[in-house]
C-alpha cells in the first residue's frame, strides 16, 4: 500500500478542539513541595497563544487529584466529533511517572490512556497533545560551547528556581504527542516573575510560527531555543552555568499543522 509521506491530519473541522491547562502553584503542606511562583505567567501566556490558534481553552488552578480527574472525565465525555484535536497542559512538579495535583500524585499513563480510542472514540485518528512543564530529575545539564543566551537570576526580583521531582518519558499510543520541558534526569528552570524557560520559548514559537510550521518542527525549534539559555546568576550557586534541554516523543502518524481557521 503506497502512502503519501506528506499526508496531514484533517484540521478543517468546525472546532480546533479543547485545550485544558492545569496550573498548580500551591500544594498541600504534607507534600513538602515548594510553591511554583511564576507559573501564573506561564498559564496566561499559554492561554493567549492557544486562543490565537482557535482552541477552546479551559484553565484550572490548584486542583486536587479528584478535581483533576473530574475535569479529565468531562473532557473524555465531551463530543470531539467536530474538533480537529485535543490538547492538555500540566504546569506542576513531577516525580517518576506522575505529576502533582494540589494534594497528591497523578499517573501520567492513566491520564493519557483515558483518551485512547476505547475510552474516547470521538478522538480516534485525531492528534492528542500533552505538554508537561515539570522537573524530571536531580541533575543540571553541563554547558558545552557555544553559549548564546544567559539568564540573570536576581534573588529579590525574577529569581530562577527549579521544579522538583523526576518524570519519565512515557509512550501513549498512536496519534499522541508527549512534550516535556526537560530531558529525563535533569532540572527544569522557572523564573519567579516571567515563568518557565520552556513555556516562554514555546509560546514565542507558537506566536511566530504557530500557523505556519508543522508541530514537530516547532517543538524542535523550542528545544533549540531553550538549550541556548544558561543560568548566569542565581541564589543556588550550583545552578550557575547550567543548561536545560526539553524533549518530545511523537506517536503522530501524519503531519500536524495549525493553519488559520477560515471564518
Amino acid at each position: 500500500l503506497q502512502q503519501n509521506p506528506g499526508e496531514e491530519y484533517v484540521m478543517s473541522y468546525n472546532l480546533r478542539g479543547l485545550a485544558l491547562i492545569f496550573n498548580q502553584e500551591y500544594f498541600s503542606p504534607e507534600l513538602h513541595l515548594p510553591h511554583r511562583h511564576g507559573t501564573k505567567a506561564d498559564k496566561n501566556n499559554l492561554l493567549r497563544r492557544l486562543e490565537e490558534l482557535s482552541f477552546a481553552v479551559r484553565p484550572y488552578d490548584n486542583l486536587t487529584r479528584q478535581e483533576v480527574l473530574a475535569v479529565i472525565n468531562d473532557a473524555v465525555n465531551w463530543s470531539h466529533t467536530e474538533a480537529d484535536c485535543f490538547l492538555c497542559v500540566f504546569l506542576s512538579h513531577g516525580e517518576n511517572e506522575c505529576v502533582f495535583a494540589r494534594d497528591g500524585k497523578l499517573s501520567i499513563r492513566d491520564l493519557t490512556h483515558t483518551f485512547k480510542g476505547d475510552r474516547c472514540p470521538s478522538l480516534v485518528g485525531k492528534p492528542k497533545i500533552f505538554i508537561f512543564q515539570a522537573c524530571r530529575g536531580d541533575k543540571h545539564d553541563e554547558p558545552v560551547s557555544p553559549i548564546v543566551d544567559v539568564v540573570d537570576c536576581e534573588v529579590h526580583a525574577n529569581q530562577l528556581v527549579v521544579d522538583a521531582g523526576t518524570v519519565h518519558t512515557l509512550p501513549a499510543g498512536a496519534d499522541f504527542l508527549m512534550c516535556y520541558s526537560v530531558a529525563e534526569g535533569y532540572f527544569s528552570h522557572r523564573e519567579t516573575l516571567n515563568g518557565s524557560w520552556y513555556i516562554q520559548d514555546l509560546c514565542e514559537v507558537l506566536q511566530e510560527y504557530g500557523t505556519r510550521l508543522e508541530i514537530t518542527e516547532m517543538m524542535t525549534l523550542v528545544n533549540r531555543r531553550v538549550s541556548l539559555r544558561r543560568v548566569e546568576n542565581c541564589a543556588d550557586r550550583n545552578a550557575i552555568g547550567k543548561k536545560q534541554v526539553p524533549c518530545y516523543t511523537s506517536m503522530l502518524t501524519k503531519k500536524l499543522y495549525f493553519r488559520s481557521k477560515k471564518l
